[in-house]
């Protein structure tokens, strides 16, 4: 399990790049590279990470799901995950 620290990290990035959205997409529009470089950097999509929505493990992530695959498998055996089911028993 990440520490706290980087989750609120990650949270924080994901409210900067939806609150600067509009504004980038205007700027890159504009062909204006001077004021694009003026915004936050955490601004960027770029800089985010796909991390677990649970757990924040940055890897093992399963996009389909927004959910590692430790975590996929556990809420899966405890039928929580609508659909799926073991292949084998």
């Amino acid at each position: 399990m990440a520490k706290e620290s980087v989750k609120a990290r990650q949270r924080k990035r994901e409210k900067t790049v939806a609150q600067f959205a509009a504004k980038r997409e205007a700027l890159k529009a504009a062909g204006d590279y001077e004021g694009l470089q003026k915004l936050p950097r955490n601004a960027s999509p770029v800089r985010l990470k796909n991390r677990c929505k649970l757990s924040g493990r940055p890897k093992g992530y399963m996009r389909d799901f927004g959910i590692c695959r430790n975590q996929f498998r556990e809420l899966a055996l405890m039928g929580k995950i609508p659909g799926v089911t073991k292949s084998s028993f």
